[in-house]
Order: C-alpha cells, then sequence, then structure tokens
C-alpha cells in the first residue's frame, strides 16, 4: 500500500496544478459577466481545496489569485472554507493515531 502512495500524490499534485489553478483577473466594475460566471459553492469549495497551490501561483504570475472576487457571496465563501479545512486537516488523523 505505501509503495502506491507516492506515485498516485504525484498524479495528484500534477493534475491540481495543471487544472485546478484558478486564475483570476481584475476586471472593472460592473464588467464581471453573466450570472452564469459567478462561482458558487462547488468552485469555493475546489478554490479553497488548491488555495496552497494556487497561492504558489500566485507569488509569481500577476493574474492569479486564491480567491474568486465574482463570487455569489456566502455560499462560496462557506465552499472555500470548507476547501480549506479539507486540505489542511485532512492528514492530521495519521498524526493524532495513538501508537500501539
Amino acid at each position: 500500500m505505501k509503495r502506491h502512495a507516492i506515485p498516485i500524490l504525484c498524479i495528484v499534485l500534477v493534475l491540481s496544478l495543471v487544472a485546478g489553478c484558478a486564475p483570476t483577473v481584475s476586471t472593472p466594475a460592473g464588467t464581471e459577466g453573466t450570472d452564469a460566471d459567478v462561482a458558487g459553492f462547488w468552485k469555493g469549495l475546489w478554490h479553497g481545496f488548491i488555495m496552497l497551490f494556487t497561492f504558489i501561483i500566485s507569488l509569481f504570475k500577476d493574474n492569479v489569485g486564491i480567491y474568486e472576487s465574482n463570487n455569489s457571496g456566502n455560499l462560496y465563501n462557506l465552499g472555500y472554507l470548507l476547501g480549506v479545512l479539507i486540505f489542511f486537516s485532512g492528514s492530521s488523523g495519521g498524526a493524532c493515531r495513538k501508537a500501539r
């Protein structure tokens, strides 16, 4: 089982970097687009989950942000928060497990 963990982790990391980075471009007020372009709960969840990768990329690119400014409000914020919590607290179960 352990020998398969590293290749799977590498595949997930590469897929997240390639497909998941959420570039946001600053747009003038009133030109955000239609309601179909507004990020909702599910995009917030995904953006929260990939926040670390997007943050690293945003250090090198000016047009990439870690938070979608054109969002639906509270539902996007909830999804974003849950995504961050899932990503950053997901591996804590193994560290807290009691040794036998």
